[in-house]
């Protein structure tokens, strides 16, 4: 499922017909930012790892087997994605943010032709400088 996401946005990206050079003039300015993000989720992952690594499996077989004739398939494949596959889970889930996001970054382009709306010019006009009165003479057009 996740694949077939990202074949998606894969071909939506392809389509999108994207000026690159543009988009790699601007990017070194942002890497700073991007190593400390990168670095930061560095760390996270390492302490998340480590952690379960070095901690011992405290409460193993404490809790009763429910019985399987009562469970449904969808309650225990819950289960198991929220207990053994968690990091497997939120990763796909990660995968699937950054490709929406990064899908939707690329289609964002500003065009100089395009009228944009200016809600503050908006509100701060005047009647004095909305209206403009013309004198027409009668018989003609403006």
């Amino acid at each position: 499922y996740v694949g077939a996401v990202a074949v998606l946005f894969l071909f939506v990206v392809m389509m999108l017909d994207v000026d690159f050079s543009e988009l790699k003039r601007g990017a070194l300015q942002y890497a700073p930012v991007g190593a400390l993000v990168g670095l930061i989720l560095l760390g996270e992952l390492i302490v998340v790892f480590a952690g379960s690594m070095f901690t011992p499996k405290l409460g193993q077989g404490a809790v009763p087997i429910p019985d399987l004739a009562e469970r449904t398939n969808t309650a225990a494949l819950g289960d198991i994605l929220y207990t053994d596959f968690v990091f497997h889970f939120q990763i796909a889930g990660l995968v699937l943010l950054v490709a929406m996001i990064g899908a939707i970054v690329l289609t964002l382009r500003h065009k100089p032709n395009v009228k944009r709306q200016s809600i503050p010019d908006q509100v701060a006009r005047t009647p004095e400088t909305a209206i403009e009165i013309k004198k027409v003479e009668p018989g003609k057009g403006i």
